[in-house]
């Protein structure tokens, strides 16, 4: 994802699961002042209008742009974008689901805003406490992790072998920073990784960082460790999140 996107999901993140006592200074305390009200777009382009099916538009959005939602009218929502700009925006472009993956708790939170509305039992990589830097396999199952870190949803499989699939964006451009830092990745698959995020594609699942990092089914519901470094959920727990994903849902996945 892009930085900006990063720094603005970070801090929403944070406003949201700081306790009160932490909120309240700075930019935390006006960011979680307004977060009942982000929402970012789902869409290629949202098209911002003058007035609710006045047909005049008025500001374009980017795909996955956050803007504050000021008033609901039907099925639009009146918005104030980043830059200060009002205007409405049909409500089916937007979206404010996120996810969260507890991995000490082994459960997955999924929030509309700072509201929770569900928690999942999870199951998670065989060595899910250390955080995933680099491809595992049977000669070194140790590396079948489940990687920390901010992603978004790139790809919701509906023929996954393991019944449905939400596909991350893992390696992140992060990730990639430290791969090719610690000499596991080249020059051009640091470049094709960054790439790919920036432009909200799949990443290379290929390299020596590894891939394939999902939220999928055929979960037991028991918090068993098991997988290769996937999040794991009962089948009708996937058939419910399924529902209000989109591609570009943001993922926090925290030790």
């Amino acid at each position: 994802m892009n930085s900006v996107f990063r720094r603005w999901l970070w801090l929403w993140m944070a406003a949201l699961l700081a306790p009160p006592a932490l909120a309240q200074n700075g930019v935390l305390h006006t960011v979680a002042g307004e977060s009942g009200g982000v929402y970012y777009t789902i869409v290629p382009r949202a098209t911002v209008y003058t007035a609710p099916d006045s047909g005049r538009p008025y500001v374009e959005l980017r795909f996955r742009e956050p803007v504050t939602v000021l008033e609901e009218v039907g099925r639009w929502r009146r918005v104030r974008t980043r830059d200060g700009a009002r205007g409405y925006v049909e409500a089916a472009a937007l979206s404010n689901v996120w996810i969260r993956v507890s991995k000490r708790k082994q459960t997955v939170y999924v929030y509309r805003g700072g509201e929770r509305i569900r928690a999942y039992p999870a199951d998670l990589g065989q060595n899910f406490f250390a955080d995933k830097v680099q491809r595992g396999s049977l000669a070194d199952p140790d590396h079948w992790r489940t990687p920390d870190g901010v992603f978004f949803v790139v790809k919701k499989n509906p023929h996954s072998k393991f019944h449905r699939a939400l596909v991350l964006n893992y390696p992140s451009a992060e990730d990639a920073e430290r791969g090719l830092r610690e000499g596991l990745i080249t020059r051009a698959q640091y470049e094709a990784i960054v790439r790919a995020e920036r432009e909200y594609r799949m990443p290379p699942m290929n390299t020596a960082l590894g891939g394939w990092i999902e939220i999928h089914g055929d979960g037991t519901g028991a918090r068993s460790n098991w997988t290769q470094g996937c999040v794991a959920l009962h089948n009708r727990h996937i058939d419910e999140l399924w529902n209000w994903v989109s591609v570009g849902t943001p993922v926090l996945i925290e030790p």
